[in-house]
């Protein structure tokens, strides 16, 4: 009887903890590349190759320069669970590096020696996708098609029997389409949100380019290996999401110790026609239209009690008017010194805050930026180091300090005489000390000063650097909040006087130049920095500074002394709460030496008309209006009024009309 009992089979485990991927996605990623290129070089028509290479694509991470074969991008696509644990799925994605480049010099009697290169200048795919469900967790393989927009650069480094000119440069940019394949693995980490880490490799056919004044016919393939971190937003379908946008738009992923947001910011500004009889290497053209374009991910992880660490890629991409050059308040604080044509990524900032709570009434910290919510006492003390901005601790301004949200002009956002410690793009590596006491706040900062002034690479001996120091004082005022600072900064590094510069012009007729009386010396300057609200709504801020005019700016701008002030007023007081309207003016000056050393022709960091026979006060008026279309994003439009640009009244008045949109979660 018992052998005819029915055996009851192992029940196959429950899906209900299976993890529902249908639906649509979108997303980031950020990886290391790796690559090669096999190339052939035919000569004068000849049908056979004459020389042969291979190129390298690996670039290791230089932490001062900023480069290395990184990047970043943006992806999404669609799928679908066929069974409660297949899943198929189409993706597409793009690609934007900061450095996957690689060149060799070859040499042949007909030719003589010259360098061939290629450079990634972004890349993308459209792939299928097929996984396997395993509780949370996503098995999946992919591939599909891919494609790379690359530069291929003959220089030619000496003479030929072809007559090319030493220094001669050919490049040509094209497109190449291949196949990717790879595989990875994705799990939920938060409402809505999950991560995966995955790796690729796509190889593409060969192509041939042909440089007509070197005489030669390149041929070259190209094959890379990736391997990148990635975080998708899905939308709708599985109970545990968010619909596809709350009125609070993408849900915040911020959990115990991970954090993640976004930001991007378009910026578009035209300068209107303006009197201008004569022009230098440094001036502002009339009649102009630039944009740029940005898009930051700032992610957080929790080290231990206080401790967060923070890394901050960005996509970078567009061109500030002129080339960010010609007024030394220069209107848009999202042009750096720097542009391209192509988006690239670079690493903004990696540091680490330590918050040590000292006692006090606890204050309560929102999520955003570079910033846990949770608590912290009211004195404490607060330690970064790593890369960051020297804007990110001092000079701060709650009216005028972030041209993605208020003011645009580096002048009314920073103070103008600030000459802190940067490259290019604004960053620096270093460490700041703050300590909050009651009412009080003492600052103190060390950082690194770039290799030459106004540099794209920083010090990596740290011989040039910056202290900074910085006191702060909470009050009130007829009952209403504010604060008061007083910034100090010494600079130690190879830098001009004027003075030295324009004798050497004077002996040897050249126009002046800064670079051949370079030694090692100081130059200093201090600031004053006021936010006021006046009353609800309605906040007033004041900047003004004073540095040493014998000295060249190391950095920032060419100014030396500034008064800037202005009002910001809330959309509350005519029923548009999230809407703002700023109205600023600033005056820029510099001594009397750093205008000679302009009028015998030399170049500042931002400005250099050639000459200067009327120098005058660099006047700027500039006002906005931000409309918040949601609580996630807003379009602000914003006109400048620039007198006397680049301290020169034969210039001008300048116009510049700004429209800016931004989104952010």
């Amino acid at each position: 009887m018992a052998g005819n009992v029915p055996v009851s089979l192992p029940a196959e485990a429950p899906l209900a903890n299976v993890y529902d991927w249908t639906g649509f996605y979108v997303g980031a990623h950020f990886g290391y590349s790796a690559g090669a290129s096999n190339w052939a070089a035919t000569e004068g028509g000849a049908s056979t190759p004459s020389l042969m290479g291979a190129l390298n694509f690996y670039n290791p991470f230089d932490a001062f320069k900023g480069t290395g074969s990184y990047s970043s991008g943006l992806q999404g696509g669609y799928s679908f669970m066929v069974s409660p644990r297949v899943l198929l799925g189409i993706e597409a994605d793009a690609t934007f590096p900061n450095t996957i480049s690689a060149s060799q010099t070859f040499s042949s009697a007909s030719v003589g020696q010259a360098s061939y290169g290629e450079t990634v200048l972004h890349s993308g795919s459209v792939r299928g996708r097929l996984g396997y469900a395993i509780n949370n967790w996503l098995l999946y393989g992919t591939g599909g098609f891919a494609w790379s927009y690359n530069q291929l650069t003959r220089t030619q480094l000496d003479g030929s029997p072809i007559g090319v000119l030493p220094g001669t440069i050919e490049k040509h940019s094209f497109w190449r389409l291949g196949w990717i394949a790879g595989a990875g693995i994705e799990m939920p980490v938060a409402d809505s949100w999950t991560a995966r880490i995955e790796y690729m490799l796509a190889e593409f056919g060969r192509h041939s380019v042909t440089f007509p004044a070197g005489g030669q016919r390149f041929d070259a393939d190209y094959a890379s290996h990736t391997v990148r971190a990635g975080l998708n937003y899905r939308f709708g379908g599985d109970a545990r999401k968010n619909e596809v946008l709350s009125k609070d738009g993408l849900t915040d992923i911020e959990t115990e110790n991970f954090a993640f947001h976004a930001q991007a910011t378009f910026l578009g500004q035209y300068a209107l026609p303006f009197r201008a009889p004569y022009r230098g290497q440094n001036s502002l053209a009339p009649n102009q239209a630039r944009e740029t374009f940005d898009i930051t991910f700032f992610a957080g992880m929790r080290l231990w009690e206080g401790a967060e660490l923070w890394i901050n890629p960005e996509i970078d991409q567009g061109f500030g008017l002129s080339g960010t050059l010609g007024v030394a308040g220069f209107p848009s604080g999202e042009a750096y010194k720097v542009g391209a044509a192509y988006p690239y990524t670079r690493l903004h900032r990696m540091f680490v805050r330590q918050t040590i709570d000292l006692g006090g009434e606890q204050q309560k910290i929102d999520s955003g930026f570079n910033q846990f919510a949770g608590s912290q006492t009211a004195d404490r003390l607060v330690i970064t180091v790593g890369k960051f901005g020297v804007g990110d601790v001092f000079d701060t301004n709650k009216y005028a300090h972030d041209p993605r949200v208020d003011f645009m002009n580096w002048s009314i956002i920073d103070t103008g005489t600030l000459d802190y410690a940067a490259d290019a793009w604004g960053y620096t590596y270093g460490a700041a000390v703050e300590w909050y006491r009651g009412s009080w706040t003492l600052r103190a900062g060390l950082f690194d000063l770039s290799v030459v002034p106004n540099s794209t690479m920083l010090d990596p001996r740290f011989s040039q650097f910056q202290g900074l120091a910085e006191i702060e004082h909470r009050h009130e005022l007829w009952g209403q909040p504010g604060k008061i600072a007083v910034t100090g900064f010494l600079s130690r590094g190879r830098m001009g006087n004027f003075d030295d510069a324009v004798r050497l012009s004077q002996l040897t007729g050249q126009p002046a130049d800064i670079a051949a009386v370079r030694r090692y010396r100081s130059r200093s300057g201090v600031s004053m920095n006021l936010e006021q609200q006046l009353m609800p709504n309605v906040g007033l801020f004041a900047r003004a500074g004073i540095s040493d005019g014998n000295v060249e700016p190391y950095e920032f701008s060419d100014i030396d002394r500034t008064i800037a002030a202005g009002l910001s007023l809330s959309g509350a007081i005519w029923g548009r709460a999230g809407d703002t309207i700023g109205i600023a003016g600033v005056l820029n000056g510099i001594s009397t030496s750093h205008q000679r050393f302009l009028n015998a022709g030399g170049l500042g960091i931002l400005v250099g008309d050639g000459q200067l026979p009327n120098p005058g006060i660099e006047k700027i008026f500039e006002t906005y209006y931000s409309i918040a279309l949601s609580s996630w994003s807003r379009l602000t439009f914003d006109y400048q009024f620039i007198a006397n640009p680049a301290y020169n009244r034969d210039r001008g008045p300048v116009s510049v009309l700004g429209t800016r949109l931004r989104w952010q979660f």
